[in-house]
């Protein structure tokens, strides 16, 4: 008798604390139980390098979406994003493909413009930017400076 209690008091805490980690991903977390809503927008980028599915989307700080596919449509990155059924967005708004911190993951920020007109589902945002190249940033900066111990400053000889 005292086997069975024990052994349902254990599976009762252990379903407790799988509902209480549920509740937290779902709640506080970016993890979305059942299909997302919200309506989906196109941005298409030179370079789309770092984002992936599931990444955020911002406005003002604020999560507003998430990047739901990333494809290749000629030359250009074209970056599909839902975001949520209360935003709005200007036909005149801006992309831009941001660091979280030094070393954090890639997000989309989106400049809101001053227009009237807005973007209208399956819509497109028209201006975008792309990433900075750090590593192609550090690479020139590292070559220049090799380059200038390298050449000689003085080149009188007697």
């Amino acid at each position: 008798m005292k086997f069975w209690r024990l052994g349902l008091s254990a599976l009762g805490f252990l379903l407790i604390g799988t509902l209480c980690k549920l509740y937290l991903f779902t709640a506080l977390g970016e993890f979305v139980l059942g299909p997302a809503g919200g309506y989906t927008i196109y941005a298409d980028f030179s370079k789309a390098s770092g984002l992936e599915p599931g990444s955020l989307v911002e406005v003002a700080g604020v999560q507003v979406g998430q990047i739901t596919g990333i494809q290749l449509v000629g030359t250009r990155a074209r970056v599909s994003l839902t975001l949520r059924d209360d935003v709005r967005l200007p036909d005149d708004a801006i992309a831009s493909i941001q660091t979280k911190g030094l070393l954090g993951g890639q997000y989309l920020l989106i400049s809101p413009g001053a227009s009237d007109d807005m973007i209208a589902p399956g819509g497109k945002i028209r201006d975008t930017e792309s990433p900075l190249d750090l590593p192609g940033l550090m690479a020139a900066y590292i070559a220049l400076r090799e380059k200038k111990t390298t050449s000689p400053t003085d080149a009188s000889t007697p």
